[in-house]
């Protein structure tokens, strides 16, 4: 019999049955009807083709056939029990593994992802690809991604989308292009992401527009040098950063918990 075809339900109530000798009482502990069970166990018999229990006047017994195969099910569902408890164990591990654009795991995420360790020592960390890295391939739990919305993956927003103008002049200068925002012309220099682009505005080397919440853990991080980078006011944009996760990742218990946070 193909594994596709194992009538799973109908053996669970066979087990029961077995151990209590007792349709009335298998069906209390499955909180079915002893009707249901009869059902199930008559139903598993004309699948196997075999008679599994016997009526005598001292009430239920097992025939032989029954007795033959109760030990191997029985076996079978303890590793069923231990497979479970292998995939929840998974779930409730204390390592994450995450991927998130360089420029922003560095001025904002690594930082609240040590405030969340600080008050959870027993966490761990894998950062592994870029925002792009894919869910399957590289086991990821959770991704933080500069686009229009999760996707078809479940997700959060990390503050508004929103983007402002950086750079040591808010007026003056040519810009500064990266690949989420280029400017339509007058442009002094183009870097590959976000945070080059602020390093480059606060070198003067131009302008740029950045998502606000980069350019303030920027701000934030270098606010006592001499030379401060200025920002402009925040304007809303399409794109914002978001935290993803497929639905099976985002309902494990320690993502929930990363999640609630890092958006607290």
């Amino acid at each position: 019999m193909k594994r596709t075809h194992l009538p799973l339900n109908a053996l669970r109530v066979f087990d029961a049955a077995a151990r209590h000798l007792s349709f009335t009482r298998a069906a209390d502990e499955l909180a079915v009807t002893p009707a249901a069970v009869g059902q199930q166990i008559r139903a598993l018999e004309d699948v196997l083709g075999v008679v599994l229990f016997r009526r005598t006047s001292k009430g239920l017994e097992l025939t032989d056939e029954a007795s033959a195969g109760l030990e191997p099910l029985r076996s079978g569902f303890l590793q069923f029990e231990d497979a479970v408890q292998a995939m929840q164990a998974g779930q409730s591990s204390h390592v994450y593994t995450l991927a998130a654009p360089n420029e922003f795991f560095a001025a904002w995420l690594a930082p609240r992802l040590a405030r969340f360790r600080s008050a959870n020592p027993q966490v761990r960390f894998a950062l592994v690809g870029g925002d792009e890295a894919d869910f399957t391939e590289a086991n990821l739990d959770l991704a933080v991604r500069w686009s229009e919305g999760p996707g078809d993956l479940e997700g959060a927003a990390l503050g508004d989308p929103a983007r402002c103008v950086v750079g040591q002049s808010l007026s003056e200068g040519g810009w500064i292009g990266w690949p989420g925002d280029t400017p339509a012309e007058d442009i002094a220099l183009t870097v590959g992401d976000a945070g080059q682009a602020l390093a480059a505005a606060a070198a003067g080397l131009g302008r740029a527009r950045v998502p606000v919440l980069l350019a303030q853990a920027f701000v934030e991080q270098r606010g006592a040098e001499p030379r401060r980078l200025l920002m402009g006011e925040a304007e809303p944009c399409r794109r914002g950063y978001w935290l993803v996760a497929p639905t099976p990742q985002w309902r494990q218990k320690k993502v929930r918990e990363l999640v609630a946070f890092l958006t607290g």
